[in-house]
């Protein structure tokens, strides 16, 4: 298994106090991951300390108003790419298919889609199969890192991190185009529901590259489909 995957998904889990009692002996995963540049396991200590020595309730606090209550910071993969919209149906059997394929099977709450459930799938995956995975998905990755960044949040490092492991060259032009996407404020209700309805984004920038399951998962993701006539998205129109 690879231990920093495994490490990396429970840092983007949600904060529990169980968490925090096993932050020191991912804090050791971490720090001896030679994949990871000393720079980029300096900037993942901030985070660790926070999540390991942090008032539990005001880490879970943090950890909602980022990611659950802030599209553009969304963990779950196909809220970027489906939104609401009913391609996401489909695209998570198609999940759950891989990771039962893979003899994956998450116990979680979470939907198939969300990155830290990926992560701990591909931290049982041969290392180029999780590299060309994460370089499928390498713009949304930093431009994810990017506003959090802006926001000066610790989780940034994480993103940092899973990028160099995927040691791939980001397309940089991919990632403005997201970046140009309003960054969501979730105390400001009314810039939430304009983020809501902005266009879908795709993954990408190479279909055929990486995992041929994921990257025929990512490759669906590209094409939506148009509901059928009397669906409520219609009927909303």
């Amino acid at each position: 298994m690879d231990r920093s995957l495994k490490a990396m998904s429970l840092l983007l889990s949600y904060p529990t106090e169980e968490l925090q009692h096993a932050m020191p002996e991912i804090a050791g995963v971490l720090a001896s991951d030679s994949r990871l540049t000393t720079a980029a396991r300096r900037a993942l200590r901030p985070l660790v300390e926070t999540l390991q020595s942090g008032d539990i309730y005001e880490v879970q606090e943090t950890y909602v108003a980022l990611f659950d209550r802030s599209r553009s910071l969304s963990l779950n993969l196909f809220e970027h790419v489906h939104g609401e919209s009913r391609d996401r149906g489909g695209a998570m059997v198609n999940l759950v298919e891989m990771y039962r394929a893979g003899g994956f099977d998450p116990v979680t709450s979470e939907l198939p889609d969300h990155l830290p459930v990926l992560l701990e799938f591909l931290a049982m995956r041969p290392i180029a199969d999780v590299q060309d995975t994460l370089a499928d998905a390498a713009h949304i990755l930093a431009a994810l890192q990017t506003r959090l960044e802006r926001r000066e949040s610790p989780y940034g490092a994480v993103f940092a991190a899973l990028l160099q492991i995927a040691d791939a060259r980001v397309d940089a032009g991919a990632v403005e185009q997201l970046l140009e996407l309003p960054d969501d404020d979730p105390e400001d209700l009314e810039a939430l529901d304009a983020v809501w309805e902005e266009s879908e984004v795709t993954f990408g920038p190479d279909p055929n590259g990486g995992c041929p399951q994921v990257r025929d998962m990512l490759s669906q993701m590209d094409t939506p489909v148009t509901p059928a006539p009397g669906t409520p998205a219609q009927a909303a129109e």
